[in-house]
C-alpha cells in the first residue's frame, strides 16, 4: 500500500510540474505590438498636413497678409540659385533701402507694366540730381542689362519657394476656377478620414477591453 501510495503521489507531481511549466510560459510571452503601422500612418499624414499648410502660408497668407507679390521664375538668367519653376516672394521697397546683392523686379518697357524681370543688383550709381540708376545682372548671364532707374523698380526679392511657381502659374491660368472647391474637398476629406479612422481604432479597443473583462 504505501508503494503504491507513492507511486500515485510521484505521478500527480510529474504532471503537475508541466502544467505549472505551461502556465507560467504562456503567461511571460511577449505581447505582439499593435497599432505600430497606425502610429506610421498618423504621422506620415500629420507631417504632410504641416507640409501643406507651412506651402500654404508661404505662398498664398503671408504674401497677401503683407502686401507682398508671388511671381514665378519661367526663364533660366538667374540659376542656380532662382532656376526656373522658383516662386518668388517680392515687396515694394523704396529705391534708397537697396543695396547691392539685392534682387530687385523691374519693369524693363515703361509701356508694358505686365512683363516684369527680376535680376540682382550688381552695382549703384549716384545721379547729380539725386537719383539712383542701378546695374542688374541676371546670375547666369554674362553681361548686365541695360540701366535701371529708381522709378522702373517695382518690388526687392523678400523670400523664395523653390518649384511652387509652377504651381502659381497654373493657378494664375485655367486652375484657378476649380483649385480652391477642390483643395476644400480634400481637406474635408482628409479631416473624414482621420476622423473615422480614429473611431473604429476607438470601438476595437473598446470591444478588446471587454472580452479581456469577461
Amino acid at each position: 500500500m504505501t508503494a503504491t501510495t507513492s507511486a500515485l503521489t510521484l505521478t500527480s507531481t510529474a504532471e503537475a510540474v508541466p502544467a505549472a511549466a505551461r502556465g507560467a510560459a504562456t503567461t511571460a510571452a511577449p505581447a505582439k505590438p499593435r497599432g505600430l503601422w497606425a502610429a506610421v500612418w498618423t504621422g506620415i499624414s500629420a507631417g504632410l498636413l504641416l507640409l501643406i499648410i507651412g506651402l500654404a502660408l508661404a505662398t498664398v497668407v503671408i504674401p497677401r497678409v503683407s502686401g507682398a507679390t508671388p511671381l514665378t521664375v519661367m526663364t533660366g538668367s538667374m540659376r542656380p540659385h532662382l532656376p526656373p519653376g522658383t516662386l518668388l516672394i517680392v515687396k515694394p521697397e523704396p529705391a534708397s533701402s537697396i543695396r547691392v546683392g539685392d534682387v530687385v523686379t523691374y519693369e524693363p518697357d515703361a509701356n508694358n507694366s505686365r512683363t516684369v524681370i527680376s535680376h540682382r543688383v550688381i552695382a549703384i550709381t549716384s545721379e547729380s540730381n539725386g537719383g539712383r540708376v542701378f546695374t542688374v545682372k541676371g546670375d547666369a548671364n554674362s553681361a548686365p542689362d541695360a540701366p535701371v532707374q529708381s522709378k522702373q523698380i517695382v518690388a526687392v526679392l523678400w523670400y523664395s519657394v523653390p518649384l511652387m511657381g509652377w504651381v502659381n502659374a497654373w493657378m494664375t491660368g485655367v486652375g484657378h476656377v476649380w483649385f480652391i472647391p477642390a483643395a476644400a474637398i480634400a481637406l474635408f476629406g482628409y479631416a473624414a478620414w482621420n476622423f473615422i479612422g480614429a473611431l473604429i481604432q476607438y470601438r476595437r479597443r473598446a470591444r478588446q477591453s471587454h472580452k479581456h473583462a469577461g
